[in-house]
């Protein structure tokens, strides 16, 4: 093999700020170094949502171009939502450190659903935290992870977080909403790439329980979407998800 350089970027956002994070790899041979340039990043106080109210915590993305992976710090523990796909470990690391904190402080990680770019990073995610991973009860006999699964259901808590199951895109999918900041992480229940939709039609498995599942999320007192692909939605969250149940 020769000698190339792979260059790779995400973005981290912070809840009231963008942080650019440039990842730099240097392959010789087969040996590889995955050193993250240095970032500092100081944690945000909230982020303003729809009607300039506060949302009050900390959320990070790490984005992958194609999808975004969620860190949700509070205090000294971190929930991950979504992994990314098997190349993105070492992109969440980088998001961590960059964020202040490190593996170590992920006691919950949380898939929304099956899908590869969702799922495939508990390859590298699993083994490098000592937290629970968990995922809706319909998601975990098809997702594969070298520890076990903890299924939820509607309505369940996690570290200050509600499950919202959100079928239709997959028949388990699940979204994640935390009532105290109004903070909601879709998965692909939602995407927001240039405006707001539902799930893409050609990757869901039931559109008409996908749409029901957007009414359901538009019922709660949303102030910011994170949704798994596309821009995060922090200005007029909640009317645009009324705006768009009403139209299905």
């Amino acid at each position: 093999m020769g000698d190339f350089r792979l260059s790779r970027r995400f973005v981290l956002t912070g809840g009231s700020g963008v942080f650019g994070v440039a990842v730099l790899n240097t392959l010789t041979g087969c040996s590889s170094s995955s050193d993250p340039a240095p970032a500092a990043v100081s944690p945000s106080a909230g982020n303003t949502g729809s009607a300039g109210n506060v949302v009050t915590g900390d959320w990070q993305r790490v984005n992958l171009s194609f999808v975004s992976v969620y860190l949700l710090v509070r205090g000294s523990e971190v929930a991950i939502v979504d992994t990314g796909t098997s190349s993105s470990p070492a992109d969440i690391e980088a998001g961590l450190k960059a964020a202040g904190s490190g593996w170590d402080a992920v006691k919950h990680v949380i898939v929304t659903h099956r899908h590869q770019d969702h799922a495939g990073g508990l390859a590298g995610v699993a083994p490098a935290i000592s937290g629970t991973i968990y995922t809706g009860d319909g998601e975990v006999e098809a997702i594969t992870a070298s520890k076990p699964l903890k299924g939820l259901k509607d309505g369940d808590e996690v570290f200050g977080l509600r499950i919202v199951a959100t079928p239709g895109h997959t028949p388990g999918h699940i979204s994640v909403f935390e009532p105290a900041t109004g903070v909601l992480v879709t998965g692909d229940a939602l995407n927001n790439m240039g405006q707001l939709t539902g799930a893409n039609p050609q990757y869901t498995t039931d559109m008409v329980a996908a749409a029901a599942s957007v009414k359901k999320l538009a019922t709660l007192d949303v102030k910011a979407i994170l949704p798994g692909h596309g821009e995060p939605l922090t200005t007029g969250a909640k009317e645009a998800l009324q705006q768009l149940a009403a139209t299905l």
